[in-house]
């Protein structure tokens, strides 16, 4: 079974809880409109945080932090994973992340999440995902 979400103005972590409990329960989840995937908190302390992970380390050693929206929605997913085991693996591999929406998806039905909307945040303070990837130099 295929479930398709549109990330606009949803939560990045309590969107991805939620995508990494129904792939973990063996469905293939697609995600579109990963770029207006929100980052709740104050913009200072986001680009801060993403600045010090990109300057960290070496170009052989890492960390390696991809610079598209996609990857970085990819890389908050596998964190609430057991990615070093098979079934952690598995699930990550049956999830999608897309920029925009891509044409075989038009027209389609989109599921969106309540729990996970911006309007259950109880500040003004966020970031978009796309303002993230432009700061540190990604497409």
């Amino acid at each position: 079974m295929t479930v398709l979400i549109d990330g606009k103005d949803l939560i990045l972590g309590r969107l991805c809880t939620h995508v990494a409990k129904k792939a973990l329960a063996g469905e293939t989840v697609e995600v579109v409109n990963v770029e207006k995937v929100i980052i709740s908190g104050s913009r200072k302390n986001i680009m801060a945080r993403y600045k010090n992970l990109r300057e960290k380390g070496t170009p052989i050693q890492g960390p390696f932090l991809k610079r598209r929206s996609r990857d970085l929605f990819k890389r908050s997913l596998k964190k609430m994973l057991p990615y070093k085991r098979a079934r952690g693996q598995d699930a990550l591999a049956r999830v999608k992340a897309y920029k925009g929406i891509p044409a075989r998806f038009e027209g389609k039905e989109f599921e969106t999440l309540q729990e996970a909307n911006l309007s259950k945040l109880p500040t003004t303070k966020y970031v978009s995902l796309q303002d993230v990837t432009d700061f540190i130099g990604g497409r």
